[in-house]
């Protein structure tokens, strides 16, 4: 097998890139899962009266919460 060499800034850089995808990505499913909440608790107080489960779920995936 080859040895491949690679510069310690070139893997620093990588490194860094990484990270911060992470933090994007894991920014990203927190936005996501506040949002699924405040829906959710929308939907207990009160604020939002579906007459049937058909309509909930028709609520719910309007505002991006996946329903199976």
């Amino acid at each position: 097998m080859e040895t491949v060499t690679i510069p310690k800034q070139k893997l620093v850089n990588v490194i860094d890139d990484v990270e911060r995808l992470i933090s994007d990505f894991e920014d990203i499913i927190n936005i996501q899962d506040q949002t699924a909440r405040q829906r959710l608790n929308d939907i207990r107080k009160g604020k939002i009266q579906p007459k049937t489960e058909k309509e909930l779920d028709s609520y719910l995936k309007k505002r991006g919460i996946k329903i199976d």
